[in-house]
Order: C-alpha cells, then structure tokens, then sequence
C-alpha cells in the first residue's frame, strides 16, 4: 500500500504540469520563442512548485498543532494567522489601489502581526495552557473578520471582488520569484521540526514527562508555534488562506503509516505537497472557462472530512 501510495504520488507530480486548460505542444516545450515553452516553464512548473511547498507547509504545520494541542481539529489557521493575511491584503487593496507588492507586503505583516501578538500573549500564559492559546487565536479571526466587513463595506464592486477571490486561494503565479520564499520557509520549518523531533515526541507523551527529561515544554512549545505560524504567514501572503490541508493530510498519513508524529514528519511534508498539486490538477481540468480558485476545491473536500472526524471522535470516547 505505501509502495503504491509512493508511486501514485511522484505519477501526479510527474503529470501535473501536462495538463490544463491550453493544450501542450510537445514539440515546441524546448523552443524559447514558442507559446509552449512559456506555458510550461514560466507558468505551470512554476506552479506545481509553488502548490508542492505550499502544500507540504501548511500539512507540516498541521501535524505540529495537532501534536502541540492534544487536538486532532486543530489546523495551521486556527490561531489567527490566516485571517491576519486576509485582513492585510484588504487594506491594500481598499487603500493602496490593489497594488501586488503592497498586498503581499501588507498580507504578510498581518500574519506577522498577529504571530507577535501571540507571542505577547504566551508569556503571560501558563506551561499548560495551549488551550487558552487557542482561544486567543479564535477570538483573534472573530476580531479580524468583523475587520474585514468593515473593508468590504468601504470598497467598491472591483475591491470586493479582489478580497473574495484572495480568501479563495490561488495559485496563479508567473515565474519563480515568489516560488523561492515559499520554498525556503518550507524548507526552515522541515529543519527546525525534524531537529526537535525527538522533544516532539516527549511532548505528546506527557508534558511532566517531558519537562521530568530537561524539556523547557513552555519555551519549546511556544517556539513551534511561532516558527510554524511565520512558515504558515509566508505561504498565506503569497497564495492566500488555502484551508483543510493541515486537517486532512494529517490524519491521513496517521492512518497510513501509524507510527508517532516524530516519524510522520517527512510523510506529511511529502504527501502534503502531492496532496494540493492533485486539488490544483483537478482545479485547472474541470472544464470551467478558468481555473477554479483552489481553496474551493480543499474546502469541498475539507467540509466532509471535517465532519467525519467529529463524528469519529464522538464515537471514541
């Protein structure tokens, strides 16, 4: 089964950037002066990157929240930093004319924002109240939702239209300049979470455990969060709120593989990258007269799924 899983999921990377709306010229992918070469080079493979280390971030994180809260909901956007990225990019479209540099500018410092924010919050937190984190981050997207009316209110028909289509997600990119910051974040937080895997997994043990072993549980706890919210703001600023990643991919590598999370680590990040190239693949083939924002497709199978686990948790305990 995980031999065929391997298979299927290098088979999709391998195809994703052949198919799409506008056919390919085979014939014509090496030739520099053709419609195929900038298709394919300047559009497509650019994507499926941008889609793979999008992916494998927002799962990776996923995996790290549900780990540090004991909570199998729980995903990378649930502490506010999404919708601090939304709230952001609003403002520079109402403000500063929909600007790109401004909106990713602005997009990211609201994630910012919103992880220093956090932060702020921690130190005044107990060891064990990761709970109470998560609240502040629930009350957090409530506040920055109401925000974000106000903006829709003050825009007009073009503004909106833009804030609606950046909370659908998107990855509609030419070339690899914003390719190489999501890379590069992705590639951080793999490091920073393999190099504590092993804390990790005393972690979700016991915390007494943990700390009874030399573990600063408070300092690690609240380290993890930060380096995946700020990997989280980079993605988010750059292709906006993608939602359920981190809560499906998870739980699916869980019940694949069924080891402990210090060892689920590099499978997450695999297969979560697979898993948004497969969502964006479906989005540019279905027919459509373009492509389907891709945070459509995650939710239509996000939804579900989100409601099976609550329903399997109930049956549980």
């Amino acid at each position: 089964m995980k031999a065929f899983s391997l298979l299927l999921a290098i088979a999709i990377i391998f195809i994703a950037p052949f198919f799409g709306q506008i056919d390919l010229n085979f014939h014509d992918m090496l030739d520099k002066s053709s419609s195929s070469y900038l298709l394919f080079w300047e559009l497509r493979i650019p994507r499926v990157t941008i889609a793979f280390f999008s992916g494998a971030i927002l799962s990776l994180a996923g995996l790290v929240f549900q780990s540090l809260f004991r909570n199998p909901l729980t995903t990378p956007f649930t502490l506010g930093v999404a919708s601090g990225a939304t709230l952001g990019t609003a403002i520079a479209i109402v403000f500063f004319a929909g600007a790109v540099f401004w909106q990713y500018l602005f997009s990211f410092t609201g994630a910012l924002l919103t992880v220093f924010i956090l932060f702020l919050i921690s130190r005044s937190l107990k060891t064990t109240q990761t709970n109470s984190l998560l609240l502040v981050g629930v009350a957090l997207s409530f506040f920055y939702s109401a925000a974000l009316m106000v903006l829709f209110f003050l825009s007009d028909f073009s503004q909106s239209y833009s804030i609606v289509r950046f909370t659908m997600g998107s990855l509609n990119i030419i070339g690899f300049d914003l390719v190489y910051p999501v890379c590069i974040a992705s590639i951080l937080l793999l490091s920073a979470i393999f190099f504590y895997r092993t804390e990790l997994k005393l972690l979700l043990a016991s915390l007494d455990f943990a700390f009874l072993k030399g573990i600063e549980v408070g300092r690690l706890t609240i380290m993890l969060l930060l380096l995946t919210s700020l990997a989280t703001a980079v993605c988010v600023s750059i292709i906006g709120p993608i939602g359920f990643v981190g809560l499906i991919v998870p739980h699916i590598i869980k019940t694949l593989y069924q080891k402990s999370s210090d060892q689920l680590i590099f499978p997450t990040f695999f297969y979560g990258g697979v898993f948004l190239v497969l969502c964006d693949l479906i989005a540019r083939n279905l027919g459509a007269s373009s492509d389907i924002p891709i945070g459509v497709i995650t939710s239509l199978v996000g939804g579900p799924f989100f409601i099976y686990l609550i329903l399997h948790r109930n049956r549980t305990h």
